[in-house]
């Protein structure tokens, strides 16, 4: 009977001490995630594995490419100049086909991007939304200007922390085409500026 006592109270105690170490294992566990997310765009992609750059690049790259795409959609319905509406169409065409370019290239290396930020794009969109029409032009000209920088700079880095071909031959066909976009919507940006003064 004694024994059986001893028994059960080591096995509680064992338990005790099990639950403790998993808790404090998934304490931690949950500290390092939280210190990787509030990372930078350079300080993750300059990461030592290859792997996690990658997903962090594209996983990156999606979520800029489909919140201007819904942007740019948007723009084409509620803006009032026509410019607005021609370059978010001119815009949305060129994210799209660089969001299926991703999720070809995310195929073909195995990457699943489940991290798709859409509460983050949809609270932002329904903002823009939210917009009266007379100020939705410059709204959506400052957004898409300061998504395009995000795109950009995530593009200019990973050239820097890849060599992978597949990905620079990415990079060499839409940094281009990023800079176009971000030309023209500076001009736009400006010419809206004029017309309000």
């Amino acid at each position: 009977m004694k024994q059986q006592l001893k028994l059960m109270s080591f096995s509680k105690l064992s338990l005790k001490t099990v639950f403790i170490l998993v808790t404090i294992v998934s304490i931690g566990s949950c500290e390092k995630n939280e210190r990787f997310k509030k990372k930078d765009i350079k300080n993750v992609l300059t990461t030592k594995n290859n792997d996690e750059t990658e997903v962090y690049f594209f996983t990156s790259l999606a979520n800029t490419s489909q919140s201007i795409i819904l942007k740019s959609q948007l723009a084409q319905y509620k803006s009032l100049e026509q410019k607005t509406k021609d370059i978010g169409f001119e815009i949305e065409n060129s994210q799209t086909l660089l969001l299926q370019d991703i999720k070809k290239l995310t195929f073909r290396k195995l990457i699943i991007i489940t991290d798709l930020n859409t509460a983050i794009i949809n609270d932002d969109f329904y903002k823009q939304t939210d917009t009266a029409n007379a100020n939705f032009d410059k709204i959506y000209i400052n957004s898409i200007i300061n998504l395009l920088y995000k795109q950009i700079e995530l593009l200019e880095t990973i050239t820097k922390e890849t060599n992978d071909t597949v990905i620079l031959k990415l990079v060499t066909h839409y940094l281009p085409k990023q800079y176009e976009f971000l030309r023209k919507t500076k001009r736009i940006k400006n010419q809206l500026k004029q017309i309000t003064n």
